[in-house]
Parts: structure tokens; C-alpha cells; sequence
């Protein structure tokens, strides 16, 4: 099965992407499942290094390490990063700028598309 989540949220106002990305590295972790995550809108800002939050307090970057460490793909929509000022090489490793294109693409080979 190939599966897309799709985030939009920014990383901690709400808890849909703390809920997206548990779903995400949940998935991913099932023999048989490619899961892609895409980040779009406020949810780019998921992927930045150096994220410090209190202790016990989720931190979405290192939620998305262990999503890629599982095998997950995480693109990021580049338009949406340029509007935040957010630059690749501010983003965790194996997370990439993407483009909508691409998530034509990735939408058409989805099984499962679970939007956040």
C-alpha cells in the first residue's frame, strides 16, 4: 500500500500535526507500506532543526527523524518554505523541498491519501 499524509498546520498550535506525524511513522512502520508526508502551509515549519520545546513536550523534527528512520519520504512544499524565509538547509536531514508537481505525483500513486 502507498499512502500520502498530508499536513497543513503548524507545529504546535494545534495537534494535527503531532497527530499526523504519530499516524505517519505508525504506518510506515507496517511491512508492505511506503508512506509519503508531505508538509505544506504552516506545517514546514515541522521539519526545522533546532526546535527546543520544554521537557516531555513532543518536538515535530524529531518526530520526523524517527518518521525517516522508519523509511517514510518527507517533502516540503517550496513555495511555502520561501514565504516563511525557510531554506533547505535549515530543515532535517532527509526531508527535501518539493513542489507541487511533485505532489501531483505522489497523489496519483497514493492507495491512501490521509489529510491533517
Amino acid at each position: 500500500m502507498n499512502a500520502l499524509v498530508l499536513v497543513n498546520d503548524p507545529p504546535y498550535d494545534t495537534e494535527r500535526a503531532y497527530n499526523a506525524l504519530r499516524l505517519a511513522t505508525g504506518l510506515a512502520k507496517r511491512e508492505g507500506v511506503r508512506v509519503r508526508l508531505f508538509l505544506m502551509g504552516g506545517a514546514v515549519a515541522c521539519a526545522l532543526r533546532g526546535q527546543q520545546t520544554p521537557k516531555g513536550y513532543y518536538n515535530t523534527a524529531t518526530m520526523l527523524r524517527a518518521f525517516l528512520g522508519s523509511g517514510g519520504e518527507v517533502g516540503l512544499c517550496g513555495s511555502c518554505m520561501d514565504a516563511r524565509g525557510i531554506v533547505e538547509a535549515e530543515v532535517v536531514q532527509g526531508s527535501r523541498r518539493s513542489s507541487m508537481e511533485e505532489l501531483a505525483d505522489w497523489t496519483v500513486a497514493a492507495d491512501r491519501i490521509i489529510p491533517f
